[in-house]
């Protein structure tokens, strides 16, 4: 990881507020490698001056960051109480069974991993998924089949 560009961050931020930089930095990191390891933790303590703690809370609270290795498509399907009634359960059925995979899993090709989220805020649109940073909303199984397939 190079960590050179860190300087340019904390020239955004005013002196003496380095505990801010935490997700700032592991922003960078989860961009840079595509998963945060222990020596990553660490490293952002010691830049920092922070407890390593503090850097492993924001890991245990912020979904954006992971600590293993995802596939190139990372899908997130919402669970929440409006994706809900409208068939969130039906559409992660039909994903597993599409990817062969279960939720947290990962496919042996490395190509899909599936999670569940308990909100992606667009309720109003609900049934919701995210791939990578794209929204897909108002889902069908139809509907994923054509995203899915679609895919690069």
């Amino acid at each position: 990881m190079d960590y050179r560009n860190w300087d340019e961050i904390r020239k955004r931020y005013p002196a003496g507020h380095d505990s801010s930089l935490v997700m700032p930095m592991l922003t960078m990191i989860q961009k840079g490698k595509g998963v945060i390891e222990d020596e990553d933790i660490k490293r952002v303590a010691q830049e920092l001056g922070v407890p390593e703690i503090q850097v492993k809370e924001v890991l245990s609270w912020y979904t954006l960051y992971t600590r293993k290795k995802l596939g190139s498509y990372v899908v997130q399907v919402c669970r929440n109480i409006s994706c809900s009634l409208r068939g969130a359960e039906r559409i992660l059925e039909h994903l597993e069974k599409k990817l062969g995979i279960r939720p947290g899993e990962t496919d042996s090709a490395g190509r899909f991993t599936l999670l569940t989220v308990e909100c992606l805020g667009s309720c109003g649109s609900a049934p919701v998924m995210q791939i990578n940073e794209t929204y897909y909303e108002n889902l069908t199984c139809e509907k994923i089949d054509s995203i899915l397939d679609n895919l690069p």
